[in-house]
């Protein structure tokens, strides 16, 4: 196994990433969502770590502080599908399978989208496809005050002041929950509570619109979702099959909060590795162990 932290140039960005799993397995790629770090995938990779598997965990877009820009629009999802695929192109992952939690998932759709060919896979955790998202947001009146909290993130300035006083309080509220380390909770405030850091990584809210439509996706594809999520409702979690033309899977886990990969990493394991071992033919000679029971 090999464990540790790159350092990977994007242009004239810089990102740091997280591997582990052997050198030689097959390359999985894994993007965070706010307000994480890389770090919220420390209870999964060492489990795709012991099927075989290769992780890639970048602290994405505004989060490496090397990877920074001021510009509102470099966090629309079309750059931060382009970028991503950059970086999966400087990390020579020509393909690789792809998981994402949250804003992670949304560039993960983007990703199966927009660039098919470069996603073998596809596992979308707590965020459905943004198609499904808009849908329920306009119909569903439920999904509609689920998502009321973003109003408050478009508020230049007012946001940071918010999440950010009081040592960063309401941000904590927002992580609390069984499963999620108090010590990365810190690590995450302590991160976005340098200069420029949280209005970087409210800028994926302030530059989303519904005006770039993202197309079903054909490729091989798990929807993950808890129904303890209080962000996204069931109205858009079921409506995500209908934006998938390929092989679909829809897990829901019950009793779980947004956070999935911390609250049920063994769970999430398993619907990965199961969509792994559900895609096309790996690389001939790499293997992929069976999935932790």
């Amino acid at each position: 196994m090999a464990v540790g932290m790159l350092q990977v140039d994007v242009g004239d960005l810089t990102f740091d990433v997280r591997t582990d799993g052997p050198e030689d397995g097959p390359p999985v790629l894994l993007l965070h969502g706010f307000p994480e770090t890389s770090l919220s995938w420390s209870a999964v990779t060492p489990l795709l770590a012991e099927a075989g598997l290769r992780t890639y965990a970048p602290d994405q877009l505004g989060y490496s502080p090397g990877a920074r820009p001021d510009d509102v629009d470099a966090y629309a999802l079309p750059a931060l599908v382009a970028v991503t695929a950059d970086l999966m192109t400087a990390l020579d992952l020509p393909v690789a399978d792809v998981v994402g939690h949250d804003w992670g998932a949304n560039v993960a759709w983007g990703l199966a989208a927009w660039h098919p060919d470069r996603v073998r896979t596809l596992t979308a955790v707590s965020v459905p496809h943004p198609t499904a998202y808009t849908l329920a947001f306009r119909a569903d009146p439920e999904q509609k005050e689920r998502s009321a909290y973003i109003k408050l993130f478009w508020q230049v300035g007012k946001a940071e002041e918010v999440l950010l006083e009081d040592g960063g309080r309401r941000l904590r509220r927002m992580l609390d929950a069984p499963g999620v380390p108090t010590e990365a909770v810190e690590l995450y405030v302590d991160q976005l509570s340098a200069p420029g850091a949280l209005t970087a990584a409210l800028n994926w809210y302030r530059a989303m619109s519904s005006a770039t439509p993202v197309d079903p996706v054909d490729v091989p594809t798990t929807y993950v979702w808890s129904d303890g999520d209080v962000a996204v409702g069931r109205t858009a979690a079921e409506a995500c099959a209908d934006q998938v033309r390929g092989d679909y899977r829809f897990v829901e886990l019950p009793g779980i909060t947004h956070w999935v990969p911390e609250q049920a990493p063994e769970q999430l394991a398993r619907a990965v590795l199961d969509r792994i071992a559900r895609g096309p033919l790996l690389t001939p000679g790499a293997g992929l162990h069976t999935p932790p029971s």
